[in-house]
């Protein structure tokens, strides 16, 4: 029984530090012609500019200018709380969320294509597979919010 045990927790601990590095790490963003990076297979994301239809979203529409526009956005995540906006340009904001309990990473990206005039949107979790629905249901709230500027 003892070693069954001690397999079992070496397993746990293997994967809390797994979880632990992925969390750490951060992925390399940003817009490259005209596009958000891709995301990945996992669940644990969304885009604006995915053509899997269970991870897309609809991008927003822009203010009267890029300045309202990055304004509204700054914010709405302010309001949402738990973001720390690490990079702002004139049409680009890089955000990365912190989950309340287990202080997971997500990170989210908002670019203005003055060219569309819409926002597009990324959203992923650094750490494991699922997120449950976190990352849809933050875009929509981000969403309201937004709006409501």
């Amino acid at each position: 029984m003892t070693t069954a045990l001690l397999i079992l927790a070496l397993l746990v601990t293997g994967n809390v530090g797994r979880i632990y590095y992925q969390n750490a790490q951060e992925p390399e963003l940003g817009v490259e012609q005209g596009r958000l990076q891709p995301i990945d297979k996992k669940p644990n994301n969304v885009s604006t500019q995915t053509d899997d239809a269970a991870k897309k979203v609809e991008p927003l529409a822009a203010k009267e200018s890029p300045a309202a526009t990055l304004s509204a956005l700054k914010k709405a995540i302010d309001l949402y709380r738990g973001g720390e906006i690490k990079r702002a340009t004139d049409d680009y904001l890089y955000v990365v969320f912190t989950t309340g309990k287990m202080r997971f990473h997500d990170d989210a990206e908002f670019w203005l294509d003055n060219s569309t005039q819409q926002v597009h949107f990324r959203s992923a979790s650094r750490a494991g597979y699922s997120d449950m629905g976190l990352n849809r249901r933050r875009f929509e709230r981000i969403t309201e919010l937004y709006a409501a500027q």
